[in-house]
C-alpha cells in the first residue's frame, strides 16, 4: 500500500476530523480513527479515553491520541452517551496503527435520538476519499 493511499472501508461513515463511525447494534456506534489519520500521527504510544457515562456532542472532545510526534484531540462525531472503551488499547495502543478499523476501535456511544438523524452529517466512503485528496 502506498503511503497516500489510505484505506477507506465502504461500510463506515467518517467525519472531517478523521474519526469513522459503524452501528454495532441498536442505537450503539463503534469510533475509531481511521487509517489515514493513524498514518499522519505515527507510532500510537497513549491514548486518553472518555469516561464511561460521559455525554457528548457531535464536535466535542472526547479524549485524545498520543504518537511519538505529536499529541491530538479526539473528537466525538456524533451526539451520545459513551458506554464503553477498548481498554485492550491501555497495553497496545499500537493497534490503533495496526488495525485502525479492527482491533484498534476506540470507544462505543450510544446515540442520542434516531441514528440515520445522527449520522446524517458524517461523510460517505466517496465523500472521505473526497475529503483527504
Amino acid at each position: 500500500m502506498s503511503v497516500n493511499m489510505s484505506e477507506v472501508k465502504e461500510n463506515l461513515l467518517y467525519s472531517e476530523e478523521h474519526e469513522w463511525v459503524v452501528v454495532v447494534e441498536g442505537r450503539t456506534v463503534r469510533i475509531g480513527i481511521t487509517d489515514h489519520a493513524q498514518a499522519e500521527l505515527g507510532d500510537i504510544v497513549f491514548i486518553e479515553f472518555p469516561e464511561i457515562g460521559t455525554a457528548l456532542s457531535a464536535g466535542d472532545s472526547m479524549g485524545s491520541i498520543e504518537s511519538v510526534k505529536t499529541v491530538s484531540e479526539l473528537y466525538c462525531p456524533v451526539s451520545g452517551t459513551v458506554t464503553k472503551v477498548n481498554t485492550d488499547l491501555e497495553d497496545t495502543p499500537e493497534k490503533v496503527n495496526s488495525e485502525p478499523y479492527e482491533g484498534g476501535w476506540i470507544a462505543e456511544v450510544e446515540l442520542d435520538g434516531d441514528p440515520e438523524e445522527a449520522m446524517k452529517q458524517l461523510l460517505t466512503a466517496e465523500g472521505y476519499r473526497k475529503h483527504i485528496e
